[in-house]
């Protein structure tokens, strides 16, 4: 008796010492997360620190009205119009949201709605497979298959061209806009469709005026998420969109995007300290500036979604 008394005093103390363990692990664990929120805060405005240091550089040489309004692009020649950059980026961005967004929604709309189970399984991975290709891969097959095939239908076509970059971009954030269309869609509450269906709607008035106008604000945000990874991509576009800065709307010529520029200046052409050099960061930094916005905007449209359906 006296043992296990002895035993069931010892308990509290026992069960003290692994409360006290458990909020050493807990706050280790927090401390942990802490410090990767913290990377990933600190590495973003680290990012914004030097675009706008170097920037300044530029903009103290180069007028920023300039910069914004002149339509000759030309760093060679001390020419520092964004706006053939600009409307290059537009050109491709514009082109791959034609073909991509609505192919998106509607493949969303058949996974939510149409599909069984055993066909979801096979297209969604199918389409995701997609998005592990590598860009540069998708620039070649620009480069091999399809500027061939405009050419045959355009001869007019050139080697490099805005409508083959579009295309690749295009195809390549299908997966994301038809992944996130799906979610939003997915996420309607199934009382309003059987509301539609018990006062004797059809499937498709069902999809088409309950599902997609209830998850608008969420397919909205996705195509914005999906237009600001096209205006970033890089390979794809320096490959089969060239790199001769033009203020066109033609999307058979060949054009220059924002991120192509980076790329050639990032080569090392230009000298370290030039005016040239410095076109780097004022570039980066506008089109972080988009970039950022867009995203912004759709964080915003994603917030107003789930404050509906939580």
């Amino acid at each position: 008796m006296a043992m296990t008394g002895q035993t069931v005093r010892d308990r509290p103390v026992e069960l003290s010492r692994a409360k006290g363990s458990n909020r050493l692990g807990e706050t280790g664990i927090r401390l942990v997360c802490l410090l990767c929120a913290l990377i990933s805060v600190l590495t973003t405005f680290g990012i914004i620190f030097i675009l706008v240091r170097e920037s300044i550089h530029f903009f103290g040489k180069v007028s920023p009205v300039e910069f914004l309004t002149s339509k000759e692009w030309a760093p060679g020649n001390d020419k520092f119009g964004i706006l053939p950059l600009a409307g290059g980026t537009f050109l491709i961005t514009l082109g791959a949201g034609i073909i991509a967004l609505p192919l998106g929604l509607l493949s969303g709309l058949y996974l939510s709605e149409y599909a069984s189970s055993r066909v979801r399984k096979i297209l969604k991975p199918a389409l995701e497979i997609l998005a592990g290709i590598p860009t540069v891969v998708y620039g070649f097959f620009a480069l091999t298959v399809v500027t061939p095939y405009l050419k045959s239908i355009f001869p007019q076509t050139g080697a490099f061209n805005a409508a083959s970059g579009a295309i690749v971009v295009g195809i390549m954030i299908l997966p994301l806009v038809s992944s996130l269309c799906e979610d939003a869609l997915s996420a309607v509450p199934k009382s309003l469709r059987e509301g539609a269906y018990g006062l004797g709607a059809t499937k498709f008035e069902v999809s088409a005026k309950i599902v997609v106008p209830a998850a608008l604000s969420g397919i909205m945000a996705s195509f914005i998420l999906a237009l600001s990874r096209a205006i970033g991509e890089t390979m794809a576009v320096t490959l089969a969109a060239g790199a001769t800065p033009k203020l066109t709307a033609n999307p058979l010529e060949s054009i220059q995007t924002m991120t192509a520029y980076i790329v050639q200046i990032a080569k090392g052409d230009a000298p370290a300290g030039s005016t040239q050099y410095y076109t780097l960061f004022a570039v980066g930094l506008t089109l972080f500036a988009v970039t950022m916005l867009m995203n912004v905007f759709a964080l915003r449209l994603v917030k107003r979604f789930r404050q509906v359906y939580n």
